[in-house]
Parts: structure tokens; C-alpha cells; sequence
């Protein structure tokens, strides 16, 4: 299978997984998982930046379009996607990236891996959460619900790799 339909599927199934199963947890409303942003996170080294923002801006509006919150999840990913090739090039590896390799715990690693999705993560979550709040008066429970959703988030993604990726 070519790498085109690949993503292809990967955008769908995570879309689904988000909408339908994962949209409907929430503890106290402070721990929201969002799985669907592992399709940004594992996009190859070599996609281009545009493209990575048009990718991410319809994979929040999918999201946006399930759950009728009018574009909060679009502009969200269209952050983190604009972090990305920032963080990429923070983390970079000594000699560089592989060519045709995608970032995974497989090809980089745990320790690599976890900081990658932890920066992005608290990156998108800290837009999302404050977009839907669009105030600082309740700074502490804004930062709670980061804090809770990033963790259970994280835990997701790195279960994911595991599961989906074996070596």
C-alpha cells in the first residue's frame, strides 16, 4: 500500500476513533483525550509545510464539523502544525533525519518520541483549551484541564505506537 492511501486511512480511522468513541470521555470535563492529532504528529520529515497546514486544517475541521465547535479544533491543529518543523528542527537528531522515515518511536525512539509529542501536544492542547475558554479568569482550571488532557493524550499516543508499530 503507498504511502498516499495510507495517510488516507489514517486520517479516517482517527477521525472515527476521536468522534466516536473518544469525544464522548470526559471526566469532570477536565480530561479530554484527543488521539486524532497523531496523524499530524507521524506525517514523514519530508511533507511540506504547506501542505502539513492545509493536512492539519482538515483534519480540525473534520473533527470541528463532528462536534460543532466552529473551528476551535481547525485552528488548534493549524498551530501545532506550524510548530512543527520548529520542534523537528529543536529535536533534531545528530545526523539528521532518515530519508523516508516518519517520526516514531520505532525509527527514534522512546525518550525522542515522548519529547516530540509532549511539546506538540501541550502546544495544541494550551490553543484548544484557551480558544474554547477565550478568557483568563480561570486560568488554574484552564491549566488543570491541559495538564490532565495532555497526560491522558500522552498515554494514548505512546500506547498507540506500541500496539500499532511493533519492531
Amino acid at each position: 500500500m503507498n504511502r498516499l492511501v495510507k495517510n488516507i486511512v489514517k486520517f479516517v480511522v482517527l477521525v472515527f476513533i476521536q468522534v466516536a468513541i473518544l469525544n464522548n470521555i470526559q471526566i469532570s470535563g477536565f480530561l479530554n483525550p484527543y488521539m486524532y492529532i497523531l496523524f499530524i504528529l507521524l506525517l514523514p520529515f519530508e511533507t511540506p509545510n504547506w501542505i502539513l497546514l492545509v493536512l492539519s486544517f482538515f483534519l480540525g475541521l473534520s473533527v470541528d464539523v463532528f462536534s460543532n465547535t466552529l473551528g476551535m479544533h481547525a485552528s488548534a491543529c493549524v498551530f501545532m502544525a506550524y510548530l512543527r518543523p520548529y520542534i523537528l528542527n529543536y529535536l533534531s537528531v545528530r545526523d539528521g533525519y532518515e530519508q523516508g522515515t516518519t517520526p516514531s518511536i520505532k525509527h527514534y525512539g522512546f525518550a525522542w518520541f515522548f519529547k516530540y509529542c509532549m511539546i506538540l501536544v501541550i502546544a495544541h492542547h494550551g490553543f484548544l483549551f484557551f480558544i474554547e475558554v477565550f478568557s483568563f479568569t480561570n486560568l488554574s482550571e484552564t491549566l488543570i484541564r491541559i495538564i490532565f488532557s495532555t497526560f491522558f493524550t500522552l498515554t494514548l499516543l505512546i500506547t498507540s505506537q506500541y500496539v500499532l508499530f511493533k519492531k
